[in-house]
């Protein structure tokens, strides 16, 4: 454990990473509206201020404001509208360590961490330039002579983007480059836990699209709990709603979205599980899980949660994760050598002492961690040791997802096995195998019911090249990487006649 930084510090930090990203000193000061919205940082659990936020009436006219926008900016050519987002990636290169700083004080990521989400953010930039230039559609063969048949994609319209505390900006950017290459104008809704960041990465946003000459207003942040997040969620305005966060979200989400017609695209919960066989090499399968749990605090969607492990290894490999964990660094991110941070808020912590108890009541034995640390110091941070959880099967608290470092670990005689147990869960977003054997590799990269299925590699830590999301509670959403444009485009099919002649498909005979 190390000492917890002082508020000054915290609050230099704070000061010198809004400065350089051009927000203004005033977003921290209380305004005369009657909506004001507290910011915390969750490495001292001070008071960091508060921030104007929306009301009602106010997140509508920034809707109507986008919609505007999009009415010109859908006109502009996909190649033109890449260089947006081309000037907004090397703003963020430029930036990076400051907006870093932003997300270590407000998320309580480690810096090395909270660069390399901004250096997602750059990577996505990168990627929908090129896209910009790829929005192609197909020519197929016609059954009538003279006639050309194809599909073209269009700009959707007011893009809506509701994210989560643990990735602050990684995954708005993830729909926001992609929208813009395909002329959509976006609205984000932030977490209340973390408005600074978000304000941070708009604002060079906003500086971006100035400097190319993009509409005002195309971008705009709503700052609010979730009665600003459903404004958005109902207004019809809103043609795609991008939502990221719990399954509980999600359910009020989806049915109101869908009730007006609009698209969802659903980033919820992950339970996810690796599976290590006697054939894994023991070393890079310890690294992989370690990390994987213990990251972030274990406040990933990505997060490794259930450890399946074969009964003829599982003692001697259970004894190394609990002796790695014990080695683990935990104390403020803002000191070198910390791997593990703070939980987000009490919440958190309580969420993880009750599943802990439930697993306790299940025949659950905890092997280490669980517990809090440095409360004396901060009563108001909440730290924990990470946890390990041998349990006697997958039982119910193993079902339910938990967004804190705890690894429940089950035991199997045999891959069927392991899969089932592995697939057994309401939730799929990423799993992984650890195996020597390309058999076994195969059978697990065909029957895991995840979205994201590795081999070798742990769960967490994704790539913006490939599509990202999951299956069942999960949401079924993709973002980021592959064909994941096609969520912010409308399809059209077109069919052109050059013959002179009117013949009517399928043989049909009118006139």
């Amino acid at each position: 454990m190390t000492a917890l930084p002082t508020d000054q510090t915290i609050t230099d930090l704070l000061t010198e990473g809004l400065s350089a990203c051009g927000v203004s000193a005033d977003a921290l000061k209380e305004s005369a509206a009657s909506a004001n919205l507290p910011a915390r940082s969750p490495i001292t659990g001070q008071d960091l201020g508060t921030i104007a936020a929306d009301t009602p009436d106010s997140a509508a006219d920034k809707i109507a404001a986008a919609q505007q926008a999009f009415e010109a900016w859908r006109d502009v050519p996909a190649p033109v509208r890449g260089q947006l987002v081309q000037r907004w990636g090397q703003l963020l290169g430029e930036h990076k360590e400051e907006l870093a700083k932003i997300i270590t004080v407000e998320a309580g990521k480690t810096p090395s961490e909270a660069a390399g989400e901004v250096q997602e953010m750059i990577d996505i930039c990168e990627f929908a330039l090129g896209q910009s230039r790829q929005l192609w559609g197909k020519t197929m063969p016609s059954e009538r002579p003279g006639h050309r048949l194809m599909e073209t994609w269009h700009p959707l319209g007011v893009v809506g983007v509701i994210s989560a505390f643990n990735f602050p900006v990684a995954v708005y950017s993830w729909n926001t480059a992609l929208a813009l290459v395909a002329g959509d104008a976006v609205v984000w809704k932030p977490s209340e836990n973390a408005v600074l960041a978000a304000l941070g990465a708009q604002s060079l946003l906003a500086r971006a699209a100035a400097e190319v000459g993009a509409p005002e207003n195309l971008a705009p942040v709503l700052i609010g709990g979730r009665d600003i997040g459903d404004v958005m969620v109902r207004d019809g305005r809103v043609a795609l709603v991008s939502a990221t966060g719990s399954v509980r979200m999600g359910r009020e989400v989806g049915p109101v979205v869908a009730a007006r017609f609009g698209r969802i695209l659903l980033e919820l919960g992950g339970n996810n599980a690796a599976i290590v066989t006697p054939s894994a090499d023991i070393d890079l399968a310890l690294r992989g899980v370690v990390f994987a749990a213990a990251g972030t605090a274990g406040q990933r969607c990505t997060t490794l949660r259930r450890l399946i492990v074969h009964e003829s290894i599982a003692d001697d490999f259970v004894d190394k994760v609990v002796a790695a964990y014990r080695t683990l660094s935990i104390g403020s991110p803002t000191d070198d050598g910390v791997l593990v941070g703070p939980l987000i808020n009490e919440g958190s912590y309580e969420a993880m002492q009750s599943a802990l108890k439930q697993a306790e009541s299940e025949g659950g034995k905890v092997r280490c961690g669980g517990g809090r640390v440095l409360a004396d110091e901060r009563p108001d941070a909440h730290y924990v040791e990470p946890a390990v959880v041998r349990m006697p099967g997958q039982t119910a608290v193993m079902k339910d997802e938990t967004f804190a470092p705890i690894l429940y670990v089950v035991t199997y005689s045999d891959l069927d096995e392991a899969l089932e147990i592995h697939n057994d869960v309401p939730q799929g977003l990423s799993s992984a195998i650890f195996t020597s054997e390309l058999a076994e590799s195969e059978r697990f990269l065909a029957r895991s019911d995840c979205g994201i299925a590795n081999v070798n590699i742990g769960t967490s830590g994704a790539e913006i090249g490939g599509a990202f999301g999951g299956e069942k509670e999960t949401g079924g959403g993709r973002e980021s990487g592959t064909d994941s444009w096609k969520a912010y485009m409308r399809q059209a099919t077109n069919t052109i006649n050059y013959s002179g002649e009117l013949p009517l498909a399928q043989g049909v005979e009118f006139l």
